[in-house]
């Protein structure tokens, strides 16, 4: 499946949670566990839904004014190393994601990874994976003040890469990233996993949706 945006495009930006690796269930059932012994009462559908952008931006939107910024550091990488030690075993890339990011290499397209983990979650993934060599730039939530849906995270991407926004294609698999890849300029590829492709018919900035790597080709 051969796309001219793709044909086109002079670099690729990756969302990495369940863009890259297929980990958003562990990090949804990770910040349920923790929201609700805080108190909260959301479900597992509404967790899945606050789980997007940086981690105390999602502690400050389920419990507003309750924490100091150290208070909500603390929580984020409590929950983020619980996070690891559950996935690890799980850990592998997305199918057809290895190939895909080798063709794009022998094609000279540029490609970083931008996304709302923090930067030891992204290590983990890349050094595990033996990929880092494939990403010229990394964006996380480290180095951006807002988050996704805010553009901030993919423009700060295509400057690190010399790149001009239309001359990017986004691979996501959130609303909110595929929002954020629209606020920037950017069209966007949408690998489909806890989200329906109906949830994405708004966005006019989408290519396609497919459920993995295998069936994009690109000359």
């Amino acid at each position: 499946m051969s796309f001219q945006e793709i044909d086109t495009a002079k670099a690729f930006l990756f969302d990495l949670n369940g863009t890259m690796v297929n980990d958003m269930p562990y990090h949804i059932k990770a910040w349920h566990k923790e929201i609700n012994k805080l108190g909260g009462k959301l479900s597992l559908a509404q967790m899945k839904q606050e789980c997007y952008g940086k981690n105390d931006e999602l502690l400050e939107r389920v419990f507003p004014g309750r924490f100091t910024m150290e208070e909500k550091i603390k929580l984020g990488n409590e929950k983020e190393a619980n996070y690891r030690i559950e996935f690890k075993p799980y850990l592998k890339l997305i199918n057809g994601l290895d190939a895909f990011l080798k063709k794009a290499e022998l094609k000279n397209i540029k490609m970083a990874i931008g996304s709302a983990a923090i930067d030891e979650n992204i290590s983990f993934v890349i050094d595990n994976m033996n990929i880092k060599h494939f990403f010229t730039a990394i964006v996380s939530a480290n180095n951006v003040s807002k988050s996704k849906p805010h553009p901030e995270t993919f423009l700060k991407c295509a400057a690190l890469l010399n790149v001009q926004p239309n001359d990017c294609i986004v691979f996501e698999d959130t609303p909110k990233g595929v929002e954020c890849a629209l606020n920037a300029g950017m069209k966007a590829i949408v690998i489909l996993g806890e989200h329906a492709a109906s949830e994405f018919e708004p966005f006019p900035n989408v290519i396609k949706c497919v459920s993995d790597y295998t069936s994009l080709e690109f000359n």
